[in-house]
């Protein structure tokens, strides 16, 4: 039987500097996964050349067990970049990643344990965190997100999250901005797709600066409710789930 194809999602914004160093670590990282892979870099809204950088990497990575390809939009956002990589993914498993904050030997982790269990989300959940300031934030609106859309598992935002195709509503996200991870989870309660949580501990950044502060943080807090609302006003209703909150 041939492995299924997996799709890796990068959006990439404003990241020439250190996407193509990152890009060669996990293409050597992925050759010891058997299934065929492929990386989507969705540039999405960068100023610098990162669209040049990454149609560079795409020509250069051509073989098609181990391709990479770009997408590309004048608009940014996070959850542009994602929804814009998953669009143009061919994969059976689709995962999306923060590349600055991912290590390839987590990203690989990830993508193993999805395809042990093919029926399952898989998702990273973050041990560490930079600093105090950022703990308290991020415990906060995972608190908010869990109580909103009564969930079992932590780490909201925690990349990779890896999933097969066929749980295709996760396919029709919404939001263009840091909100699509809340959706992500939020849909999965609704739909009832089991969740497996993967812990990793890794705290490096390869490259780039966070665009979090306290007043992105206050757009997510309230974002997070508009959210909600939104959801419920479309019928949001959360099937029985086996989801769980730990690996």
């Amino acid at each position: 039987m041939t492995p299924s194809l997996i799709s890796i999602v990068l959006p990439v914004y404003n990241q020439a500097d250190h996407i193509g160093a990152i890009v060669e670590e996990y293409a050597a990282m992925l050759a010891r996964i058997p299934n065929p892979t492929e990386i989507i870099l969705a540039v999405n809204g960068s100023r610098d050349a990162s669209l040049k950088v990454c149609t560079a990497l795409a020509e250069k990575h051509t073989d098609p067990a181990r391709r990479v390809r770009v997408a590309h939009s004048e608009r940014g956002g996070w959850g542009l970049g994602v929804r814009l990589g998953l669009s143009a993914a061919e994969g059976d498993l689709l995962c999306y990643t923060n590349s600055a904050r991912t290590a390839p030997k987590d990203l690989t982790l990830l993508l193993l344990y999805a395809v042990a269990n093919p029926d399952t989300v898989i998702k990273a959940n973050r041990k560490i965190r930079d600093n105090w300031q950022r703990r308290i934030g991020s415990l906060l609106y995972n608190i908010e997100v869990r109580t909103l859309f009564d969930l079992a598992y932590w780490d909201i935002n925690g990349t990779p999250k890896v999933f097969p195709r066929h749980f295709d509503a996760l396919l029709r996200l919404q939001s263009d901005d840091d909100l699509i991870d809340a959706e992500f989870n939020a849909v999965c309660r609704r739909e009832g797709y089991p969740m497996l949580e993967v812990p990793i501990f890794a705290t490096k950044r390869h490259g780039g600066r966070s665009t979090t502060n306290y007043n992105s943080a206050l757009k997510m807090y309230i974002g997070a409710y508009r959210l909600w609302q939104r959801m419920r006003a479309e019928g949001w209703t959360p099937k029985n789930s086996t989801s769980g909150d730990g690996a």
